[in-house]
C-alpha cells in the first residue's frame, strides 16, 4: 500500500508537470510555427519619376534646368506619381470633363492648358466645397462667382454648372492676363488673387510669378498644374497603365429648358423620364427641392440618355 501511494503521487506530479508544459509551450515555441517568407524575394522597385529639361504651359516654355524650378516641379511630380489612387481617379475623370471644358476655353480664347488648373482645383470632384466655402470644379467663392455673372442663392448655385463656371473662370483669367501679359502669372493669381500677386510683383521687382517668394501653397500651385499636365498627357511614362476601357466615359444627355417655377424637382424628374438622383447628378447647380424662379430665368436642365 505504501509503494502504491508513492506511485500514485508520482503519477499525479508527472501529470501536473506535463500539463503545465503543454500550457507554456506556445510561449516558448511560437517562433517555431511562424511563417518564414522565402529568403530570396524580389524587393519592390521604386523609381524617381523622370524630370524633363523644360515644360510648356499656355505657349510659354519654362526652363526646368534652373535649380529652384526643377525642385518645385519634382516635388509635385513625386506627389502625383506615388499618390496612386488619387492620380488614377484624375486620369479617369479627365476623360469626362476635358471634352466639356476644352471647347469652352477655346471659345473664350483662353489657352487649353487651363483645363489642368480646374483639375488641380477640384480634382474633378463636381460636388466639392472647400473649408473656405469655395465650390464647384473651378472652386469659386460666392462673391467672386457673382462678380463674374454666376447666380448663387439657396435654390440655384451656378458654381456647380460646369459650362457657366468655366466661362466665369475664363473671364477671370483673361482679366488677369490683361494685367500681367503672362499666362503663368495669371494662373498663379487664381490661387491668391490679382491684388496679392500685383503687390508682390511690385515689391519684389520682378515680372513673373515664377520669380516671386510666396507662401508655400501659392509657390507650389503652378507646379501642381504643370505636373498634372505631364502625367495626364503621358500616364505610362509615370507608371500609370490604363486600357481605354478603364477611363470613365461621358454620358450622353438631352437638354430641357426651364423658364418658370418648378414646384417639386422629384416630380419634374419623373415627368421627364428620369429620377431625382440622376437629375442631381447632371445638374448639381440645383440646390433645393423646388425652384421659385421669380425673374423667369431660363435654365438648361440636362437629362441623361441611358440605354
Amino acid at each position: 500500500m505504501k509503494d502504491s501511494g508513492k506511485a500514485k503521487e508520482w503519477r499525479r506530479r508527472m501529470f501536473l508537470f506535463l500539463l503545465s508544459a503543454m500550457i507554456a509551450a506556445p510561449a516558448f515555441s511560437y517562433d517555431f510555427f511562424v511563417y518564414e517568407p522565402p529568403v530570396h524575394q524580389t524587393p519592390q522597385q521604386v523609381y524617381a519619376p523622370p524630370i524633363p529639361d523644360y515644360v510648356v504651359f499656355a505657349g510659354d516654355t519654362i526652363n526646368l534646368c534652373r535649380y529652384d524650378l526643377r525642385e518645385r516641379f519634382d516635388r509635385e511630380i513625386l506627389a502625383f506619381s506615388y499618390m496612386h489612387s488619387t492620380t488614377f481617379l484624375l486620369i479617369k475623370r479627365a476623360r469626362i470633363y476635358f471634352p466639356v471644358i476644352e471647347p469652352l476655353l477655346d471659345a473664350d480664347t483662353v489657352p487649353d492648358d487651363f483645363k489642368y488648373l480646374a483639375l488641380i482645383e477640384s480634382y474633378f470632384n463636381p460636388r466639392v466645397v472647400s473649408p473656405a466655402k469655395a465650390a464647384g470644379i473651378w472652386q469659386f467663392m460666392a462673391s467672386t462667382a457673382e462678380h463674374y455673372g454666376l447666380e448663387v442663392n439657396e435654390q440655384v448655385d451656378e458654381r456647380f454648372n460646369i459650362e457657366k463656371s468655366t466661362h466665369a473662370a475664363c473671364l477671370y483669367l483673361k482679366h488677369a492676363y490683361s494685367l500681367y501679359n503672362d499666362w503663368v502669372t495669371a494662373a498663379a493669381s487664381y490661387n491668391v488673387g490679382t491684388r496679392r500677386i500685383s503687390k508682390e510683383l511690385e515689391e519684389q521687382r520682378v515680372s513673373s510669378a515664377l520669380d516671386l517668394y510666396l507662401n508655400e501653397e501659392t509657390s507650389r500651385y503652378v507646379f501642381r498644374i504643370l505636373a498634372a499636365k505631364a502625367i495626364i498627357e503621358n500616364p505610362q511614362r509615370y507608371g500609370f497603365n490604363l486600357l481605354d476601357s478603364d477611363y470613365y466615359q461621358p454620358v450622353q444627355t438631352r437638354v430641357v429648358e426651364v423658364n418658370g417655377p418648378v414646384e417639386n424637382w422629384a416630380d419634374w424628374a419623373i415627368e421627364n423620364g428620369t429620377t431625382y438622383a440622376r437629375l442631381k447628378d447632371f445638374n448639381l447647380w440645383i440646390r433645393d427641392r423646388k425652384l421659385d424662379n421669380p425673374k423667369g430665368n431660363t435654365y438648361q436642365v440636362k437629362i441623361p440618355v441611358l440605354e
